[in-house]
């Protein structure tokens, strides 16, 4: 996608660059890197920290410094000031394996539409040396995990900072850890400062992400700094929640930032509220030995730092809030802070665990979910804090993950002007629903995308049968055993989407649930499909690697009862450029989870962002997105919260139901994709999503909601600008 930039317009090549103390950087201008670093950096503290354990944003899908020397023809030059950062753009690898799933890249578009709304915001993350995970598949055995062999100094937008009293050294900040009998143990991290750019290259979010991988840190530090979510032992996993929550205050120390706000972006990262809590009974107690504070002292010092935090929740499935046993953190942890944990993460189902969740929930000034279903679900769940759980649902960066193609067709249609900086624009698009030529692009686009989509698979098709002969890994398509090179699969045939975490809940089998049923939809009505899965299981959830084995077991079976007409494929090694093709080249993208156990599910809204209608269960976004059947179909249990059983013991995953519904509804589905006098409901459908659902499923949107509970002071203009995005929908209404 361009990066069109009226105002950079006349940037040459050396006004990209920036220097400070900690190093110089390339993609902005001075004035710009200085703007936005004066921003974090001033007495009123009018800016704010966006804390999260994971950040997806990799340079393949969305890289406007690169757009930007593309439209310059510059791919290199002699300038020896320049050459270093252009190679490393063009040549240095295009993926940053810091995140595992939807939470990290949520946090990534996130931050992409802060830099585009120009808010004074920096992030803090950690640095993962080997990454998440890579992906292998194999037909007979399933997922097999293997690390991922990355170099961060050598990924572009990615810089080490250097120690200003000491530029040749890299800028590193000391963190304190203590055994079960008090002893410290330093340890060290180095920062890494990645620009996030906005796409008119006048404004960046700094993400910082400390690096724990140091040779003179202990064992135990350099364990838990190797891999996201490393689930080896509990107490990897809570030095990583540490490592992660006690570097901000030292690295926002360390840089000057003065930022007052701080956002957790789920709990991992609330050890920092602990850290504030003992600064509070510090001073109230003349630096006198904490463990001793009473407990009103505590609860007054944590009442004073919650007006600091605000606390965002991405779920209520209970794997996914932390709880450690107090034997744990005692090994990690000084007593002060045990004595702390022991009144604000009390866990009443667990005795002898903190539950992080609950102190998250504790400790803010203001607290949301992130749909407006998953917050009547965290009231229930946490009905002592219902009364300040609000909705705040998410939303998709619409730069990076509409299409090429699309972008292309929505630049040909004046009433869309202006769609990269307002989102709110495609409000417009319902003016257009019978026009002619509108609609023609609309489909030529989508035609495109598929064909792109398409070529993908195909190639990886042939790739797979070739593996037969030179590795031991069996293809993970059957599709590749069965049929000859020259047979392809065919973008015409209605393709469906599913790409997402391999959880339970979400229940990636369940319209297989019986695929006699599934066939006969197909073979009596001569209706071919394909289905495109995709997605990894954590390398610890065996119930998760189980479903995905269950969907390549499906492939021979779904292929011979339907006499060819459906193929089910397995794209491995999910990340976010098979995402966005996947995106915008399907027909539907399905999405079948326990209802309420998906909180939000952001891949959906990036199907709708290209007008792909959706196909789902009401649960998290799509009970807002529906509108009523406009913008694609549902199916499945609809019963209210308060009776929900949020169990995902495999009884009570309600696949029989749920699935009988599926196969009702699939034919409706069908019926206006193949059916000549029906195509029309189709395309219907498509721009509905363009004009309902791009206005309110964006994080421009996103963004205007929180700044309203970052209490920051904004210029007029843009105090105005936000006002807009925030009145496109109201979460809470």
């Amino acid at each position: 996608m361009q990066a069109s930039n009226p105002n950079n317009g006349n940037l040459t090549l050396l006004d990209m660059v920036a220097k400070n103390q900690f190093g110089t950087f390339f993609g902005v201008s001075q004035k710009t890197f200085d703007t936005v670093w004066n921003n974090l950096r001033g007495n009123d503290k009018n800016s704010v920290v966006y804390i999260s354990m994971e950040i997806g944003a990799d340079p393949d899908v969305f890289h406007p410094v690169k757009d930007r020397l593309l439209e310059l023809e510059k791919t290199n030059s002699m300038d020896s000031r320049l050459k270093k950062f252009i190679k490393k753009i063009f040549n240095g690898p295009e993926k940053i394996p810091c995140y595992g799933g939807g939470l990290g890249v949520l946090a990534g578009d996130t931050l992409k539409s802060y830099a585009d709304c120009r808010l004074p915001v920096v992030a803090v993350s950690l640095l993962y040396r080997h990454g998440y995970f890579s992906q292998l598949v194999d037909s007979k055995i399933g997922q097999i995990a293997q690390p991922v062999a990355w170099h961060p100094e050598e990924t572009p937008g990615l810089y080490l900072l250097n120690d200003p009293e000491n530029p040749e050294k890299a800028l590193q900040i000391e963190i304190p850890f203590f055994n079960e009998y008090d002893q410290e143990t330093v340890a060290i991290a180095q920062v890494w400062m990645k620009m996030e750019v906005n796409h008119t290259l006048d404004y960046f979010i700094p993400e910082l992400l400390l690096d724990f991988s140091l040779d003179e840190n202990p064992t135990p530090i350099k364990d838990a700094a190797g891999q996201l979510y490393n689930s080896q032992s509990s107490t990897i996993k809570a030095t990583q929640r540490r490592m992660l929550g006690t570097g901000i205050l030292p690295v926002l120390q360390a840089l000057g930032i003065t930022s007052y706000t701080l956002h957790l972006n789920e709990q991992h990262g609330v050890v920092v509220a602990l850290q504030l809590i003992a600064e509070e009974l510090t001073k109230t107690l003349n630096n006198s030995d904490m463990s001793q504070a009473s407990h009103e002292q505590i609860a007054t010092a944590a009442e004073t730092v919650a007006d600091r935090l605000v606390y965002t929740i991405h779920t209520p499935v209970k794997a996914g809030h932390d709880r450690f046993n107090k034997s744990v953190y005692a090994g990690i942890s000084h007593r002060s802070c045990r004595h702390i944990l022991e009144l604000l993460a009390h866990d009443e189902e667990s005795p002898h665990s903190y539950n992080f969740t609950t102190l998250a929930m504790r400790v803010n000034r203001t607290a949301n979910s992130v749909s407006r279903l998953h917050r009547d679900v965290t009231r229930k769940q946490f009905s002592e804090f219902s009364e300040k759980i609000t909705a705040i649902t998410n939303g998709v960066h619409h730069l990076t993950w509409i299409s090429k193609a699309r972008a292309d067709f929505f630049d040909s249609f004046n009433e869309l002007n202006n769609w990269r900086s307002d989102p709110g624009v495609f409000k417009n698009a319902a003016n257009l629903k019978n026009n002619t030529r509108f609609r023609t692009a609309l489909i030529r686009a989508w035609e495109e995308d598929t064909r792109i989509l398409y070529r993908y698979i195909n190639t990886m098709l042939v790739q797979h049968r070739n593996q037969m002969s030179s590795t031991w890994i069996d293809p993970p398509n059957h599709f590749s055993t069965i049929i000859d090179t020259n047979i392809q699969l065919d973008p015409k045939v209605f393709t469906i989407g599913f790409a997402r975490r391999f959880s339970t809940y979400k229940r990636a089998d369940l319209i297989f649930d019986n695929i006699d049923k599934l066939c006969s939809i197909a073979v009596n009505n001569n209706w071919p499909v394909t289905f495109l899965f995709s997605g990894k299981a954590h390398p610890a959830d065996e119930p998760g690697k189980t479903v995905i084995k269950l969907i390549l077991d499906y492939q021979q079976t779904l292929h011979a009862k339907s006499n060819g007409l459906i193929n089910l494929i397995f794209i491995p090694n999910y990340d976010m450029l098979i995402a966005k093709m996947l995106v915008a080249g399907v027909h539907i993208w399905l999405n079948n989870p326990k209802r309420p156990l998906e909180a939000s599910g952001t891949s959906g809204m990036k199907a709708a962002l290209n007008g792909v209608p959706n196909l789902s269960i009401m649960d998290g976004w799509w009970v807002e997105g529906y509108h009523d059947g406009q913008t694609g179909w549902k199916f499945g249990y609809e019963g209210p919260v308060d009776e929900a059983d949020l169990s995902e013991s495999p009884e009570a995953l309600l696949y029989a139901e749920d699935s009988a519904s599926f196969y009702k509804t699939l034919p409706l589905v069908l019926e206006e994709f193949y059916e000549e006098d029906k195509k029309s409901l189709f395309i219907d459908k498509a721009i509905n999503n363009l004009s309902l659902n791009i206005p309110i499923f964006n994080t421009h949107r996103m963004a205007a909601e929180y700044l309203v509970k970052y209490h920051l002071t904004l210029p007029a203009a843009l105090e105005n600008q936000m006002i807009d995005f925030g009145n496109l929908y109201n979460s809470n209404e």
